[in-house]
């Protein structure tokens, strides 16, 4: 399992190593903390932890595990939120909650799926390639670490403008990454956003989301119990990538002799990880695993300490058996390097036989590098020299909880006030014509076929639905036809307007395009995007967003199974307007089909069908994609939200699903009415002939209004004359409103009063933006 020329040539001299014991002898070495993000407080705080000052591996140990990304100190306190919005019906098909690598739900005839959203923003803007791919990788051994088969991917871009100067820089590394490693791995790409706005210039995010299935009796958690049994590194081998990935954190801060520059950003590699997860599986069937744990961020550090932490027991690792790919590396780098494609595994000693064999099959290289101990005590040895010797729940558990100041900023009533409803609108024929060729051309609505064609959506065989449709749906078992859907949503205009209600319609809009496609919402994991949490503002944002999210999930019956909290997101000056992103939380919905085979495209299909709009429309403009794209304006109010509205609607889908009273349905959210009708009728080249008049003569608003306004808790469905009635009556029965606009057919969208478009020149329109600009 090891290999002599993976390790140094010769120890450490003892006199150059920084042990426990030297430390607590040299009480008044300076220490370089401040340079790893450590403020005086936290230093201090380490002191007292341990009754000495740490070596210098704590002290890098403790620097990365107490950072905002692996800590969440700014955020904990209010991610309690969740919890006390999570009822006991909510948990009823959770079985694993927040706290664990990745959330898992049941799903029905003992299936259950795991799935999880985080990011991985700043590598993607300093290296955006190897930025996005490892972020897709890491996202995919949180599943693998669950027990779970990775069956699909997903993604959530945001970049600056399409016409700045490094825009392209980085859309191409960050598509090509993401493709890239999600191709090689074998999963599809099944859904997502691609969003560009000034505010992500210099901080584009790049979220990604997997989702795994497995038998209830295959879940693993990740903890370290039982004294005796082996701490086994397995996978790629550690080298000096990534290091400080997480935090800070420098090479050069352990020794002066060690090498001086380290690449920050992580380097993947597909195919090592493609055989990891069958090795992880094979593995897992064959029951050689106590517990295990994927290394990303802090890499062994992080895993060795969560692992101890979470088994309530002790850990001691002999730091040298770790194979290397760089022989140069300090112990401190070791135990910081965020080298990818590597799990850490308990296993205990009557297994170890089988699992070293089972690794060998899959030419995967694994080292036993320490125990499981019962003291409680987290001890790393190198070469015989004790550098750590810490709690292990003070690293990865008690790290420091903050309760920073927050208050709505200064500048939130005038943006407010400042309504798009008061901005000039288009009126007649070609003026109406002409705002409609502009909004689907725009960057934000245009097709994102240049990116999405660059993902292989339905490799594996159980792809039911993916881009462009409104969720991506996976079969998961073939004799029932058991299925389930994701969607992704975030609109980070909105919530810069009101960050409650912009963090409620990001979940209900994803709720929205699960029930669109015929699905049961069943959970929901959350990547929380924010400015920095020392700017009051941000902060302010971030504790309203979650605050309306978790009030949002109980209303609607969805717990939170897990997510990631990305802060700092900031490059202007504090407390100004425009000093971090658009905060943008977005919110991924898993929805659960007894039959998939039900599932619901988003255009539509057939001619001769009624075109049918549920749900009110009102003049809700502010925020929207016609206020960006007409007038560069953001201001006002975002949408109401009315989540019993959104629950209702919701029923009316399902039910028309699992019934087969309808053949297509597309929500309508950014864009309006118009951008939904353009997207359907593009989706498979049925065109439709619809009179917004009566509408407009239903709800009091003008023409341009029922075409722009960006009214929640609306879709549209194609219905089948034989099946129309029955639609109407269970729309009546949960109360929501229908309106007959017309039919589907023909070459054209049609909309009474304006000239028809062609579906080839919408197609040409929407389709011709991102290569324009990526070639």
């Amino acid at each position: 399992m090891t290999a002599d020329d993976a390790r140094p040539s010769s120890p450490a001299a003892p006199g150059d190593v920084d042990t426990t014991e030297h430390a607590a002898g040299t009480p008044g070495t300076t220490q370089p903390y401040a340079d790893l993000g450590l403020t005086d407080g936290e230093y201090l705080s380490i002191r007292e932890i341990l009754g000495r000052r740490p070596t210098n591996a704590e002290l890098a140990m403790y620097s990365v595990m107490w950072s905002e990304h692996c800590s969440y100190k700014s955020s904990k306190k209010h991610l309690g939120t969740f919890g006390e919005h999570t009822t006991e019906e909510m948990r009823a098909k959770l079985l694993v909650g927040m706290g664990e690598n990745a959330g898992v739900v049941d799903i029905g005839d003992g299936w259950a799926v795991t799935f999880k959203v985080e990011s991985h923003n700043h590598p993607s803007y300093v290296e955006p390639h190897q930025g996005a791919a490892t972020g897709v990788g890491g996202i995919v051994r949180d599943i693998i670490s669950m027990g779970a088969r990775p069956v699909a991917v997903m993604d959530q871009l945001r970049f600056g403008p399409i016409d700045h100067p490094d825009t392209a820089r980085v859309v191409h590394g960050v598509v090509s990454g993401v493709g890239g490693y999600g191709n090689s791995l074998g999963l599809p790409n099944i859904g997502g956003e691609t969003v560009f706005d000034a505010s992500y210039q210099a901080n584009p995010l790049v979220n990604a989301l997997s989702i795994g299935v497995m038998r209830h009796e295959d879940i693993h958690l990740a903890s370290a119990t039982g004294p005796g049994n082996k701490v086994v590194l397995f996978g790629a081998r550690t080298g000096g990538d990534g290091i400080g990935g997480a935090s800070i954190l420098a090479s050069e801060t352990f020794e002066e002799d060690g090498p001086v520059k380290r690449p920050s950003v992580q380097v993947g590699d597909p195919f090592m990880e493609k055989v990891l997860i069958e090795c992880c599986l094979e593995l897992f069937a064959a029951d050689t695993v106590e517990g295990i744990q994927d290394l990303g961020a802090a890499g062994i550090s992080c895993a060795t300490s969560e692992l101890a932490a979470n088994g309530r027991s002790g850990m001691h690792i002999h730091l040298e058996e770790v194979l290397l790919r760089d022989p140069t590396l300090t112990a401190g780098e070791i135990l910081m390097s965020e080298s990818q494609e590597r799990m850490m595994a308990v296993v205990s000693p009557a297994k170890l036989a089988e699992f070293e064999a089972i690794v060998a099959t899959w030419d995967v290289e694994a080292a036993v590098i320490g125990e499981v101990t019962g003291d409680a005590r987290l001890t790393i040895d190198h070469h015989g020299h004790r550098i750590v010797d810490v709690d292990p729940t003070t690293v990865a558990v008690d790290s420091p909880v903050y309760d920073r100041p927050y208050a709505r900023p200064a500048w939130q009533d005038a943006l407010q006030a400042d309504r798009a409803e008061d901005l000039p609108r288009p009126t007649g024929a070609e003026q109406i014509g002409h705002a409609i060729r502009e909004l689907i051309s725009s960057p934000n609505l245009a097709s994102t076929g240049w990116v999405t064609d660059q993902y292989d959506r339905y490799v594996g065989g159980n792809t039911a639905l993916a881009m462009p449709d409104d969720a991506g749906v996976l079969r998961i078992d073939e004799t029932t036809g058991r299925g389930v859907a994701l969607a992704t949503d975030a609109n980070g205009r909105y919530t810069k307007l009101d960050p409650r209600t912009g963090a409620q319609l990001a979940l209900a809009e994803a709720y929205r395009n699960v029930a669109t496609a015929g699905a049961r919402p069943l959970a929901i994991t959350d990547c929380l995007n924010f400015g920095s949490p020392e700017d009051p503002g941000p902060m302010w944002q971030l504790v309203e967003a979650i605050g309306g999210l978790a009030e949002a999930c109980e209303t609607l019956g969805v717990p939170v199974t897990g997510g990631n909290v990305s802060l700092y997101n900031s490059t202007g000056e504090p407390g100004r307007i425009d000093s971090a992103i658009h905060p943008t939380p977005v919110v991924g919905v898993l929805g659960v089909f007894d039959d998939v085979s039900r599932r619901l495209p988003s255009g539509w299909q057939d001619e001769g069908e009624s075109v049918i709009l549920l749900g009110t429309t009102r003049e809700e403009l502010s925020g929207s994609a016609w206020a960006q794209v007409a007038h560069d304006h953001l201001g006002g109010l975002p949408p109401q939200v009315d989540l019993v509205a959104e629950a209702a609607l919701a029923e009316v889908l399902i039910g028309a699903s699992t019934n087969g009273l309808v053949s297509a349905a597309h929500d309508l959210s950014e864009g309006g009415l118009v951008q939904a009708l353009v997207e359907a009728v593009t989706r498979f080249g049925i065109g439709a002939s619809v009179d917004p008049a009566v509408l407009a003569d239903r709800d009091g608003v003008d023409l341009f209004t029922t075409l722009f306004s960006e009214s929640q808790a609306r879709a549209l469905v194609s219905v089948p004359a034989a099946t129309e009635e029955t639609l109407l009556a269970l729309a009546a029965q949960h109360g929501v409103p229908v309106l007959r606009l017309g039919t589907t057919g023909g070459g054209e969208l049609e909309i009474a009063g304006l000239e028809p478009l062609g579906i080839g020149a919408l197609r040409e329109l929407r389709e011709g933006t991102l290569p324009r600009y990526f070639g």
